[in-house]
């Protein structure tokens, strides 16, 4: 089975996303997938997608989760 890529959209400053960070980090590892965090300030198109509305989980090019994860269902997915 493929390694899932999870990318963490995230700002500048952002106190949310640094609590997610710490949250689903060590979900993450353990699913054995890999992690980008990914400034949305850098990079215009995905300023343009996000904005403010980080934090942001994508699973695989795919949105899993906005503001808010369940460590549950990011485990869940990731196990998929």
């Amino acid at each position: 089975m493929a390694r899932r890529i999870v990318e963490f959209m995230v700002r500048t400053g952002c106190g949310s996303c640094s609590r997610v960070y710490e949250q689903i980090l060590p979900v993450v590892e353990a699913a054995g997938a890999t992690l980008q965090v990914r400034n949305v300030e850098e990079e215009k198109e995905l300023n343009m997608e996000y904005g403010d509305r980080v934090p942001v989980v994508v699973i695989d090019g795919e949105e899993f989760a906005c503001w808010e994860v369940e460590n549950a269902e990011l485990a869940a997915e990731l196990a998929r």
